[in-house]
């Protein structure tokens, strides 16, 4: 199965931030889906952030370089 290349983009908004942080991230996966559910884990991971404070903004695949 081949891989594609996914830009992420959206915001986290917890209580405590000021303000949103927002993200924009390339993900490698075979599905859009796969690659949602990856960006959702390494936020949650990185930021402690549960998955109703992760707001996903947009999703385009990109071109292999």
């Amino acid at each position: 199965m081949s891989t594609k290349l996914y830009r992420i983009q959206g915001e986290i908004m917890k209580h405590h931030f000021f303000e949103p942080l927002t993200f924009n991230l390339l993900i490698s996966a075979a599905k859009e889906e796969h690659a949602l559910e990856r960006v959702y884990a390494e936020l949650g991971s990185r930021h402690r952030a549960k998955r109703h404070e992760i707001s996903i903004k947009g999703v385009s695949e990109e071109e292999e370089e």
